[in-house]
């Protein structure tokens, strides 16, 4: 079964395209080592005259991607030690990963599973696939899959239906949330029939990866009123990247222009230690300076949660500023001014 319709493909390019050797001479040798992957959309949006332009540093390899930290990791988040089968990771008792493909649309430079991505497709064949659901099946505990990758939205549209039909019959099921890139990179997949196979009567939510506001073009916003059209909410997941969006002014524009689009931000991911990754990844005290910033700019429908995922496999914890009570019984506010609560409280 292929991964797409041929006439749909994200493209895999040659790992020297669109590489300045002059203004970076060790892009071609980090793109041997992490493949450069985008698409025709994603190339429009660069600044070829800008070296530090957001999207270049989000898709195109660097040389600064062979420095590898001591601290960083080939499974930054522990998938590994929570998988007991192919294609399965269950870290929670009430939620798994299905991991169904291993290709995604875009390789984004940061990206926590770069080291198993196959663009072979690197998944579930179909009888290791039946094995997963049925993993799924037989723990009732279960209430919510994940799917992700990979990226489950550059399945064949058949393929995905016949994934989201069988779980939609696992009784104690309840939701199906899917995360991808392709409402944002490959516009195109989001089509009939793509939107058809997402079709059931379980709770769907789609989570778009989304790190800049120029990256919401007047495709995207299309390819995500379909997804909103056909009754399924979208929230985002966003990480914090050096040079991307590590500024209050880049998030509160990015978030509100999601919500513009009737997408609720969800996380904002701590980079995670990743081999290669260290000039993308901001300090958490400057993370949390930001979030504290960004509150007193946006409304609450327009907050992610910063988060870590806590490396080792332990799950993701929240980074926000601590707004007590404190020893003392004070609250902060959002400008930073300390409060009694409650205020009769002496």
């Amino acid at each position: 079964m292929p991964l797409a319709r041929e006439q749909d493909r994200p493209i895999a390019n040659n790992p020297a395209q669109d590489v300045d050797p002059g203004a970076d001479p060790g892009a071609a040798a980090a793109a041997e080592h992490f493949s450069r992957k985008t698409t025709p959309e994603i190339l429009a949006l660069i600044d070829d005259k800008d070296p530090n332009d957001p999207i270049r540093r989000q898709y195109l390899p660097s040389a600064r991607e062979l420095v590898v930290a001591p601290e960083e990791l080939a499974d930054p988040i522990g998938d590994d030690a929570y998988s007991p089968i192919k294609g399965i990771v269950h870290r929670h008792a009430d939620r798994v990963l299905l991991k169904p493909t291993l290709a995604c649309a875009v390789h984004c430079r940061f990206c926590f599973r770069r080291d198993v991505l196959d663009e072979a497709g690197g998944g579930l064949n179909e009888a290791e696939l039946e094995t997963a659901l049925e993993y799924v099946r037989a723990h009732d505990t279960v209430k919510e899959v994940i799917l992700t990758g990979g990226d489950p939205l550059v399945l064949a549209p058949d393929k995905l239906a016949r994934i989201v039909r069988a779980l939609s019959t696992v009784p104690q099921l309840t939701t199906i949330r899917i995360h991808t890139r392709v409402p944002v990179a490959t516009t195109r997949l989001m089509n009939d029939g793509l939107i058809a196979a997402l079709a059931t009567p379980k709770a769907m939510f789609v989570v778009v990866h989304c790190n800049h506001v120029r990256e919401l073009t007047d495709a995207a916003r299309a390819a995500c009123a379909r997804l909103v059209a056909a009754g399924i909410p979208v929230l985002s997941q966003s990480v914090l990247l050096a040079g991307v969006n590590d500024t209050v002014d880049a998030l509160a524009d990015l978030m509100e222009g999601l919500v513009a689009m009737r997408i609720k931000p969800y996380y904002l991911h701590q980079c995670d230690l990743v081999r290669g990754t260290s000039h993308f990844r901001v300090e958490i005290e400057r993370g949390r300076e930001l979030v504290a910033q960004l509150r007193r700019r946006v409304s609450g429908i327009a907050m992610p949660t910063y988060v870590l995922d806590v490396p080792g496999g332990f799950g993701k914890v929240p980074l926000g500023s601590d707004y007590g009570p404190d020893a003392e019984g004070r609250v902060r506010d959002p400008a930073g001014h300390m409060h009694i609560y409650p205020p009769s409280r002496r």
